[in-house]
């Protein structure tokens, strides 16, 4: 399934932010969107880390200290207490991993350019 996707216009943007409320609504809307066009089974699931990272922008005092207290929720999602870095490892201790590398071959799945090309 292929999905078309405007390419970001950062002046657009740019220009955009500086009326918060304006900015506010389009980002909500895009983000919607977004969600809405993934399979159903993950909505929910996009829907409550939106929620999340909306509750570390609010927490913040500044667009830095948002970006910073996010980048630090998506590091412990990495190498935190059960995060991904964990569970791989975990696979390849109950021997996973080698059993993997015997898999004869799978589907390949073109990718498209993002929406930030």
């Amino acid at each position: 399934m292929e999905r078309s996707r405007k390419k970001l216009d950062f002046d657009h943007w740019l220009e955009l932010a500086k009326d918060r409320q304006a900015f506010e609504a389009l980002r909500r809307s895009m983000i919607d969107q977004v969600i809405e066009q993934a399979p159903e089974s993950q909505r929910d699931r996009l829907r409550r880390l939106q929620w999340r990272i909306d509750q570390e922008r609010r927490l913040s005092a500044s667009p830095m200290g948002a970006c910073i207290r996010i980048s630090r929720m998506m590091w412990e999602q990495m190498v935190g207490q059960g995060g991904l870095v964990e569970h791989l490892s975990g696979l390849h201790r109950r021997g996973l991993g080698s059993q993997a590398k015997k898999m004869k071959g799978a589907d390949v799945i073109p990718l498209t350019r993002g929406v930030f090309d």
